[in-house]
């Protein structure tokens, strides 16, 4: 992908050259709002609102990764929407199916390979995860979630929410230890990336 040149057509008004950017970023954009937000169709909002942003506002790409453009875009969509509904609390749903029955184990999170224990500890882990990054303060989640999640690098993370690396470094520590104390009951069940934050604080 000529991810320059798509961007350039798109900024003529190709709407092809800008769906060809929207399917190469729609993952992660959407991985990013969902682990912000905790709830798919919020992060699909959010996801579709900053794709739609981020087209409207082409001309105010300078360069540089145009993943961090992204990904700044969306996290402030949901830094929006937070506080939004701090401001108006709302009680979330349990995903539903076609006949408003609570689903146990959401399609997002299952495996058809799993065995049912393996399936059950996935629900239990994820949920366990998204309950304490919803905990997190939201500047301290969005970073957690492009370094640790994303896989981001420290200076990447610092481009999306525009922090000197300092401040990246100091939230995604305090992050990291809230996490910590919080998952302390399902740390053998934590993936690789996740595990490691436990000895990076050692």
């Amino acid at each position: 992908m000529d991810e320059a040149a798509l961007i350039q057509e798109a900024r003529q008004g190709d709407l092809d050259a800008y769906n060809r950017l929207v399917l190469a970023y729609q993952d992660i954009v959407y991985h990013q709002a969902y682990r912000m937000m905790g709830e798919p169709d919020a992060a699909e909002d959010a996801a579709q609102d900053a794709f739609i942003s981020a087209y409207r506002h082409l001309d105010a790409y300078r360069g540089g990764s145009f993943k961090a453009w992204l990904l700044r875009i969306v996290t402030n969509a949901c830094y929006d929407e937070l506080r939004r509904r701090k401001r108006r609390p709302t009680t979330p749903l349990e995903p539903l199916d076609d006949d408003n029955e609570e689903i146990e184990s959401p399609y997002w999170i299952a495996d058809p390979g799993e065995s049912p224990e393996q399936a059950a500890e996935r629900a239990d882990l994820a949920r366990a995860i998204q309950r304490c990054l919803d905990e997190l303060p939201d500047d301290f989640r969005a970073v957690v979630v492009l370094v640790d999640i994303q896989g981001m690098d420290y200076t990447e993370a610092s481009d999306v929410v525009r922090k000197p690396l300092g401040t990246i470094k100091s939230r995604l520590a305090r992050a990291r230890f809230k996490l910590r104390d919080c998952l302390q009951g399902f740390w053998e069940l934590l993936p690789d990336s996740f595990r490691l934050i436990e000895e990076s604080e050692t």
